[in-house]
């Protein structure tokens, strides 16, 4: 149930537009957070967010991977409107410059803020911050980020502005895999340019100084997940998207249980590091005077299996990669330490909608997405979005509520029906199970027309298919 707002915080309506501050981390899935309710990792800076605003629950991503994703939060498409369902490819529908009038910076600039973007960017068709309206103050991903950052938050006066900054971590464990099947299978050229990837894992799987290893490592290391085994009727469209990306094949069938609680325990390692550079980030906006009137939106791009099913890295629709943190803060006006499980969230439709709410502009009318604020703000009789869709590789995705439809291009098991309430670990394909045979009718028909909506909206014609 949504938890009820606290007394002590009475929602008011701001005066003014507030400055929007958006922080994005790379491949950090939703539980990955303390105050999220796991033990081994420590976010101070993304709890102090959740303290002081509202967590969404049920955010999911695009597409669960990086560049489908962050294409959809900065232009309010679902990434196969340029015929996009992986991580870019080719013969993609370009971009015209009537599209980039339509991007979340342009969006903003006409209400008046100053908009600005550092670090990691990742799109597809040539779009650069410019294209999408906004100005770019810094490209590095990591610590540099978070200072530069800080100093132009400190810069700012008068006029509102609106500052994404998009932090690379905890991508960096995706070259934990990388680099252990490297030998067999000469992936030479992610490994010559993931130098410093490597040495911030190097650092991540560091053991604390002083103990002993082998009973560190089995007493103390994150366990592993409940749904670790695979999936006993897995779509063959898994190993085949795996396939194409030996690496993954060889984590999945020959690391043991001690490589996954590693993989688990860097993962954490790496989610801190860059709590810290978040922390560098709001700290500087306390300091400045400005955080009183500073809408802050903290998300992922997609989260990381991190060992369920087997799995590392991203693109399947398992929880553990398709759902992502959503935490918004408004001091005054967001009910502070609310914990928000009703409303669903689809962060790249819903980040466009809700900043041009808040910046006083309309919604471009290829935008789908729905406004948080309404329900951020507690306001009686608020839209609550009751479903989410989702476009993968090789599937796609209709989470309603307490189940989760997931249909394959292609293949044996093609129907996927979860039961999140039962079985919050996807262990077991609900589509043969007579209890289910009201919901699964309906989640088709719902996953129908989010296709067709979307084909609707598509720039060229649509793909059948693509690899991560």
């Amino acid at each position: 149930m949504t938890q009820p707002m606290p007394s002590a915080r009475i929602p008011r309506m701001p005066t003014s537009k507030p400055n929007i501050l958006i922080l994005i981390t790379d491949q950090q899935q939703h539980a990955m957070m303390s105050c999220a309710g796991t033990s081994w990792v420590y976010t101070p800076h993304m709890d102090r967010l959740a303290a002081g605003g509202t967590r969404f629950t049920r955010a999911y991503c695009s597409n669960p991977v990086c560049v489908p994703s962050r294409f959809s939060m900065f232009t309010g498409r679902m990434p196969s409107a340029v015929g996009m369902r992986g991580n870019g490819g080719p013969n993609l529908h370009p971009f015209t410059p009537e599209h980039d009038l339509t991007g979340l910076g342009h969006c903003l600039r006409r209400g008046g803020y100053t908009t600005l973007y550092g670090g990691k960017v990742h799109w597809p068709v040539k779009l650069n911050p410019d294209r999408l309206g906004f100005t770019y103050f810094c490209r590095d991903e990591r610590e540099r980020l978070a200072v530069d950052a800080a100093d132009v938050i400190h810069r700012q006066s008068g006029q509102p502005w609106a500052m994404v900054a998009s932090f690379i971590n905890p991508h960096d464990i995706c070259y934990q895999a990388i680099r252990a099947d490297a030998s067999e299978r000469q992936e030479k050229h992610l490994l010559e340019r993931g130098a410093t990837e490597m040495a911030n894992l190097d650092e991540a799987l560091r053991l604390p100084p002083g103990v002993d290893p082998e009973a560190f490592m089995r007493d103390s290391l994150p366990p592993l997940p409940d749904n670790w085994e695979i999936q006993a009727d897995e779509p063959p469209g898994i190993e085949q998207v795996l396939a194409q990306r030996p690496f993954k094949l060889h984590a999945r069938r020959k690391w043991g249980e001690r490589e996954w609680r590693m993989h688990r325990w860097a993962y954490a390692r790496l989610t801190e590091r860059v709590d810290r550079q978040i922390g560098v980030v709001l700290d500087a906006l306390d300091a400045s005077g400005q955080a009183e009137n500073t809408l802050v939106i903290f998300v992922s791009d997609h989260g990381d299996h991190a060992g369920s099913h087997r799995l590392e890295h991203k693109t399947f629709f398992y929880d553990e990669a398709a759902r992502v943190p959503w935490i918004m803060r408004l001091p005054g006006t967001i009910a502070a330490g609310r914990v928000e499980d009703r409303c669903m969230v689809a962060t790249g439709l819903d980040l466009m909608a809700t900043c041009c709410e808040y910046a006083g502009v309309e919604t471009p009318a290829h935008c789908k997405g729905v406004s948080l604020r309404g329900v951020a703000e507690g306001r009686a009789g608020a839209y609550v979005r009751e479903d989410v869709y989702g476009e993968n590789a090789v599937s796609r995705m209709l989470c309603a509520g307490d189940w989760k439809y997931v249909r394959y291009d292609e293949g044996p098991h093609a129907e996927q029906l979860y039961d999140l309430k039962k079985d919050p670990g996807e262990t077991r394909n609900a589509a043969q199970d007579p209890a289910a045979a009201e919901i699964l009718p309906r989640l088709r028909k719902r996953l129908d027309e989010e296709m067709a909506l979307h084909a609707g909206l598509a720039l060229g014609p649509l793909v059948p298919a693509a690899s991560e």
